[in-house]
């Protein structure tokens, strides 16, 4: 149990037991028979998480994300709701003075709940995405043990899954407010229990006689945001039965991390509340000079502000507080005139949207605030602005928003509709939604007023492919209207229903400050009027990705391809005959057709081929030999696939998008599609193709063109910048080279610099590689970065078989820094192979490999020079070319590991991976990990030419 002020977290001690096990009542588990541990029936529960995750804690069911084991586990439809009906138990103190009141509070139950404290019962309403909050304060123990029980049902109407699967199963799911990924979708196996359980947090909480209820923070801004004023407006509830008389404060202040000094903010009001009654109170607007602005992820910094409420009654005290970060930001959007798409300001400043769908973090809701600190951190690191909360899932947690404000990951929140279980589907789903239209309601309203402060929630969105009922969507409509600050002058909105008299304080509304678009493929989404324009969904060959008939929209929600993870995690998720890699049938028209194994069809696998139109990419490199060699082609595809999207649609930023979101980031299992690092949290290459292409400023091959691209997203003009264009071919040589000076780039431009003409030169070879720079010329220091491996027009990549053979020599510095248990490691990786003897005409001593170079001596010399735990290890080899795909991997030391035994620290934060190295060149590599006392790790590097792996790294 974790405590916090008046709050106290109930995330552990909890035991679980199947109902139709049990033969005592709530009301004897609670008085006279309690469980006295986890002895049978009764098993150690996981709360906050589901049944079926205690179950698998429990080893009571097998694991249902290795392998097949799903399959061996009892449906729902199967085995009758009353299966995954469990009891809940546990204990609490809670020590209570004169006037205190105790409330147990319950953010997210699924689907409704019996609860019984100390013998006296409490029913708890239908729904997943509400909140529950009890005055138990007459029947707690204010001086002893709590004794707590909870009988969880599961949704009542749970479906049956057709023997071919399918969308949401029979979509039986979506009668219910629930996520309705549980029955099945084409990227994850059916949800056995469909989420039964204490999903969220549980906690009590103390208060005095008056309680804070859902604060409402908005900011506005005046003189060209040089003033922020913050608009507050709370609910209060005296729960006494006499007038109470309180001072409320407000105070706000910034960390000295974040600013050069203490900013403070502090306002008190004087106010009587009447016996028994709930009240509304506005707060006078706090005014803000200069404020530091909150910004999405690449376009500056991510300020919080922490706002603290508090509440003073006579003669008894503090009787409340409230706290919560809130960043001062204002966004808004509107239908783009040029491409049709919804183009997205935040302070004033456009931003071309880069993201990604989420689903979850996890099928079984093992949340965790650490999971979601990894997982948003990722999304950032891959330099994404926005989240995708796809309605089939979850209204997500404000963990998982906490992070995103700190990140600066702009979220899209959809409500719970999708197309395939609301309307359309095979069977037909029930056009309808959910049953009980009020309780959709009643939940989306809670939901709205439990995210509503945060400053990274940028819209509301009523369904995936699907818009709400027509009554649900009129009703959110009117609550989610914008006050007319917030409205773009760029749109024409039109009243809904029959509007009251517009409040001056937005804090007044339910929300106020953010859109609400009725579904994923209207009003400027796709193709506006909610057809089925998104997708496509498979591997591309990366040249049409540029191409102007790729896609016709301006923005596009959802885009996806393959996913496949590394080797490891085949081993470690699938048993042996899961390690199997697909065959490759060739087809009469010339195309080859992937056929998985079953246990990879189980998991989703999506192929690396689409007959017809894209040959497979992975063939394109020979033959796969095995799994491990299978995987690594397949990273390679991973890399130039997503790569090639996002380059190929910031080519057109303003002229023809203003924005993608790909289909999706990672998977809620141990899935094969779609993601960019897989549920035990290690990268795919995909990851670093994304963090090379959505980087602000970026250098790009058109590879429809081969124009040479700068990008740059930013409010920045640049001037004085330079472009160093180089082949280099698989004998070590560079045989083509440009430079191109004193070059300027106007902010939120694409700008085509020159052509890259060394395959319509004398002799090209057919496969080369390609470095692209950006520096500045002032310094020489590195802009962007751009390494490509191409090969020219209807060829393939087979020549780099054989060049794995090459034995390129590397030198490796490292210094490694612990705090805590938190290892950091600072790397300079160095091609140390022997550079050209000649350069182009047009080369300069001051290029940026030299100046690289020359900088790693600088810093080698640093590092030598405090003597501290530096490191230098030395890849001799006597050929000179690139290191081609070079990968770091994090291991725990372990002589005796047998055969699919995964021995990764995961997760692992690297500055850059999969990346390769031209002679003479270095690249300065971060790692960051988490290891427990006592573990010796090693830090391993693979490669193109490093099949084996190098012990680069060993920590103890």
């Amino acid at each position: 149990m974790t405590e916090e002020h008046r709050k106290k977290t109930l995330d552990s001690g909890w035991v679980a037991a199947r109902f139709s096990e049990v033969q005592f009542t709530g009301t004897q588990l609670t008085t006279t028979h309690p469980p006295t541990g986890p002895t049978s029936p009764w098993m150690e529960a996981l709360v906050p998480a589901t049944v079926l995750a205690t179950l698998v804690k429990n080893k009571v069911v097998p694991d249902p994300f290795y392998g097949l084991q799903n399959e061996h586990i009892i449906d729902i439809a199967d085995s009758g709701r009353d299966y995954y009906t469990f009891w809940f138990f546990t204990t609490f103190n809670c020590k209570l003075s004169n006037n205190e009141h105790c409330d147990l509070n319950f953010r997210g139950i699924n689907y409704s709940a019996n609860v019984y404290l100390n013998g006296h019962e409490i029913i708890l309403p239908k729904g997943m995405f509400r909140r529950h909050s009890i005055d138990v304060t007459d029947f707690a123990h204010p001086d002893g043990t709590n004794l707590l029980a909870v009988l969880v049902h599961p949704p009542d109407h749970p479906g049956r899954i057709p023997p071919e699967g399918g969308q949401g199963g029979d979509h039986e799911i979506g009668k219910d407010v629930a996520t309705q990924y549980v029955e099945g979708w084409d990227w994850m196996a059916p949800i056995r229990d469909r989420n039964t359980g204490i999903w969220d947090e549980v906690s009590i909480s103390v208060t005095g006689p008056v309680k804070i209820i859902d604060p409402h923070l908005v900011s506005t801004f005046s003189d060209e945001y040089k003033k922020a004023y913050l608009h507050t407006t709370i609910e209060l509830e005296n729960r006494s039965s006499w007038t109470a008389e309180c001072s409320l404060s407000v105070q706000v202040t910034i960390e000295p991390e974040d600013s050069i000094c203490l900013v403070e903010h502090l306002q008190s009001q004087n106010l009587s509340i009447p016996a028994n009654s709930r009240v509304q109170y506005t707060f006078p607007e706090l005014i803000f000079s200069k404020p530091n602005l909150w910004w999405p992820n690449g376009m500056g910094k991510q300020s919080l502000y922490n706002v603290v409420i508090s509440i003073d009654v006579k003669g008894f005290g503090e009787s409340d507080s409230w706290s919560h970060h809130f960043g001062f930001r204002k966004i808004e959007s509107h239908i783009d005139d040029a491409t049709g798409g919804r183009l997205f300001k935040v302070n004033g400043e456009p931003i071309f949207i880069r993201g990604g769908n989420w689903i979850l973090s996890d099928g079984l809701l093992r949340f965790s605030k650490k999971r979601y600190s990894t997982d948003i951190k990722f999304h950032a690191d891959m330099n994404f602005n926005m989240i995708r909360c796809w309605g089939g899932g979850l209204a997500e947690r404000p963990e998982f928003y906490h992070y995103c404000d700190y990140y600066g990951l702009l979220v899209w929140q959809e409500f719970w509709i999708t197309g395939d279980v609301d309307g359309r589907g095979d069977p037909v789903s029930n056009p309808d939604g959910p049953l009980d239209h009020d309780l959709f309601l009643f939940c989306a309203r809670d939901t709205v007023k439990l995210l509503r402060n945060h400053p990274s929630l940028a819209l509301w969105v009523g369904g995936n492919e699907q818009i709400p009922p027509a009554d649900i969507n009129a009703a959110l409509k009117y609550d989610l209207r914008l006050h007319p600050y917030f409205e773009s002058e760029d749109e024409n909105r039109k009243p809904v229903g029959d509007m009251s008299p517009i409040p001056t304080d937005p804090s007044q509304y339910l929300d106020g400050t953010r859109i609400y678009i009725q579904g994923s493929m209207w009003d400027g989404f796709a193709d506006g009027m909610g057809n089925f324009t998104d997708g496509p969904y498979e591997i591309q060959n990366p040249e049409d990705f540029f191409k102007d008939n790729f896609y016709n929209y301006g923005f596009n929600p959802e885009v996806g391809s393959v996913g496949m993870p590394v080797a490891a995690t085949i081993r470690a998720t699938m048993p042996s005959e899961g390690w199997q890699i697909p065959l490759f049938k060739a087809l009469p028209n010339g195309y080859v057709e992937e056929v998985p194994n079953p246990i990879w069809e189980y998991h989703k696998y999506i192929p690396y081929s689409k007959p017809t139109k894209v040959h497979d990419q992975i063939q394109l490199y020979g033959d796969a030999k095995d799994l491990d060699d299978f995987c690594l082609k397949a990273q390679l595809v991973n890399y130039i696939q997503y790569r090639a999207l996002l380059e190929g649609w910031t080519s057109r930023m303003w002229s023809k998008y203003t924005g993608v979101l790909i289909w999706k980031t990672q998977n809620p299992w141990t899935g094969l599609r779609g993601q960019f690092y897989d549920h035990l949290l290690d990268q795919t290459a995909g990851f670093y193709g994304c963090r090379c292409a959505a980087e602000p400023i970026h250098v790009q091959l058109n590879l429809a063109t081969y124009l040479i691209e700068v990008v740059n997203t930013t409010s920045e003009e640049l001037s004085n910048v330079a472009i160093e264009a180089s082949v280099w071919d698989l004998e070590g040589k560079r045989p083509y080279y440009s430079l191109h000076e004193n070059l300027s780039l106007l902010p939120k431009k694409v700008a085509p610099i020159v052509e890259m003409k060394y395959p319509k030169s004398k002799d090209p070879k057919p496969v080369y590689f390609l470095l692209l720079k950006l520096y500045n010329m002032s310094d020489n220091s590195v802009i962007s970065r751009n390494f490509y491996w191409l090969h020219l027009s209807g060829g393939d990549y087979k020549l780099l078989e054989p060049y794995r053979e090459k034995k390129i020599s590397l030198k490796i510095t490292s210094k490694v820094s612990i705090k805590e248990s938190i290892y950091n490691i600072q790397m300079n990786v160095t091609n140390s192979s022997k550079s050209p003897e000649s350069r182009s005409s047009t080369a300069r001593p001051s290029d940026g490999i030299e100046h690289e170079t020359s900088l790693f001596k600088r810093i080698q010399r640093c590092f030598s020079e405090k003597n501290d735990g530096l490191k230098v290890t030395e890849i001799n080899g006597s050929d000179v070319g690139v290191a081609f795909f070079l990968q770091f991997s994090v291991h725990t030391s372990k002589k005796d590991s047998k055969e699919g035994e995964d021995t990764r620290i995961l997760p692992v934060h690297y500055s850059d991976n999969y990346f390769s190295l031209v002679p003479g060149e270095t690249m300065p590599v971060n790692i960051s990990f988490e290891a427990h006392q006592g573990v010796t790790s090693r830090v391993i590097l693979h490669g193109w030419n490093y099949e084996e792996g190098e012990i680069i790294y060993e920590v103890v």
